[in-house]
């Protein structure tokens, strides 16, 4: 096989396992539910955008608990053990806030690897388009063919009706969807 046949069927197969991992994605979807994340960089997005909500969450709080700390220590300024216990306390909730900043750094890390994920699906996609919807067919029956099959040493000639690699083994393949969304 020629290297541009052996480029042409890893970019297949990257767009194909993209696909899955596409699809896969979407099933984490409680069932009923609409599918609201179209792209893998549209998942993680969304954990972005969840980490962040939770983060503030917890924050409002530890702030809600520090304010209640400040009054229940001015109620209380006279009995010592009972002040040591509120500065223990606002020392958690100073750790709290501390341990509150990996979600800025998470939203970084995520952001950097969303904008890689759609970098490399655009140019696979633009490649595999350049091709046409034709070839990408072509290419997905001969890698279906090399797949072990234990009666591969068995067939010759041409294929009978119902047998060997149809359309919609290229389909299940690479899901239709993805096919239809491609050259849609």
């Amino acid at each position: 096989m020629t290297d541009s046949g052996l480029l042409k069927r890893e970019l297949v197969g990257l767009f194909g396992h993209l696909q899955k991992i596409k699809t896969e994605l979407a099933a984490l979807n409680p069932p009923g539910a609409q599918d609201h994340f179209g792209s893998m960089s549209e998942q993680l997005d969304a954990i972005v955008g969840a980490t962040e909500s939770a983060t503030n969450t917890i924050m409002e709080s530890m702030e809600s608990v520090s304010e209640l700390m400040c009054e229940a220590r001015a109620i209380a300024i006279d009995n010592q053990p009972l002040v040591q216990v509120f500065d223990k306390v606002e020392d958690r909730v100073n750790q709290v806030f501390e341990a509150c900043s990996f979600q800025d750094i998470t939203g970084q890390r995520i952001s950097k690897i969303v904008n890689s994920l759609k970098f490399v699906e655009d140019r696979i996609k633009a490649v595999i388009l350049t091709w046409g919807k034709d070839e990408l067919t072509k290419l997905v029956v001969e890698i279906k063919k090399d797949e072990v099959d234990p009666d591969k040493a068995l067939l010759h000639g041409p294929q009978l009706p119902g047998q060997g690699v149809s359309q919609a083994d290229v389909d299940r393949m690479l899901g239709q969807d993805a096919i239809d969304k491609l050259f849609g």
